[in-house]
């Protein structure tokens, strides 16, 4: 090679080096200057906080009308349920109608709504060997179905039951294929699932919201998950717990609030509103 040809040579990857080195440098700001708009998958909230996603679930206004169960199966694709003795108690019911008490003669007075409580203090993150279940920075207690290798040790710490084994293969009749929603995948056999909140139309509000140049408001969610949306009573609320003005952080905070085994130190974030129904008798 020439002197001429390796001083080209040379001139033309130092000029790639410099158009890399500065794709990679952040670009500096003026003195004053805003930093740019947040993108990605980080909500916009009006003070810049991180929120923290919980629900609210008022006893009060629940009709058990089984609403939010139907709803929660179809937008997240929850298999047919097995219809034989031999996959008995094998069901997968991410949100699912718990009776809470019985009556006289046995007969339930009282059902509740119970989805995964996206502990704060989540047993099931703790003893996963591969970390496919993990809390993230806003609180969703996050499932990756292609990580799990289905040991169970999460459905066995969760207190709660709110984890599901696929024991069989997912089928869907070929009529109801076309139905499926495209923006949550299906899970194959041998793995754990649960309820994620509808974190696929979380994320789809924040690039709503980012796209639009505005800030998430508390309208933007509180019936954002499926569940919520479905319940013709409005007896189910979510939204921002460390935004003290949302309307599930003032349900968190009535006297009628309590949370499901509060002793364990899983510190749920999913509130359940007593009733103030009276007794007839």
């Amino acid at each position: 090679m020439t002197p001429v040809a390796t001083r080209e040579r040379r001139g033309v990857l130092q000029k790639l080096g410099a158009a890399l080195l500065g794709a990679l440098l952040p670009t500096r700001r003026a003195k004053g200057q805003a930093p740019p708009p947040a993108t990605g998958n980080r909500p916009l909230t009006a003070d810049g906080h991180v929120p923290k996603w919980g629900m609210a679930i008022d006893l009060d206004l629940c009709t058990a009308c089984g609403g939010c169960v139907v709803a929660c199966a179809s937008e997240n694709n929850l298999p047919i349920p097995v219809d034989t003795s031999d996959g008995a108690g094998t069901g997968i019911s991410w949100m699912e109608l718990v009776a809470q008490r019985e009556g006289a003669e046995g007969v339930v007075s009282e059902t509740a709504p119970m989805p995964c409580m996206h502990c704060e203090d989540p047993p099931c993150t703790k003893v996963c060997p591969v970390g496919a279940t993990y809390a993230n920075e806003e609180g969703l207690v996050i499932q990756v179905w292609d990580r799990c290798i289905g040991c169970r040790y999460c459905t066995a710490a969760c207190p709660y039951s709110r984890r599901y084994y696929n024991w069989s293969k997912p089928e869907f009749p070929d009529d109801l294929r076309n139905l499926l929603n495209p923006d949550v995948a299906t899970r194959p056999e041998g793995v754990v699932e649960k309820c994620t909140f509808c974190v696929h139309r979380l994320r789809k509000t924040k690039e709503t919201v980012i796209r639009e140049g505005r800030t998430l408001t508390d309208a933007d969610v509180v019936r954002l998950p499926a569940c919520a949306q479905s319940c013709p009573a409005h007896a189910i609320t979510f939204g921002d717990l460390a935004d003290p003005e949302s309307r599930v952080a003032r349900a968190a905070a009535s006297p009628r609030a309590s949370r499901l085994l509060e002793h364990l130190g899983t510190k749920p974030k999913v509130y359940y509103l007593s009733t103030d129904r009276r007794s007839s008798s």
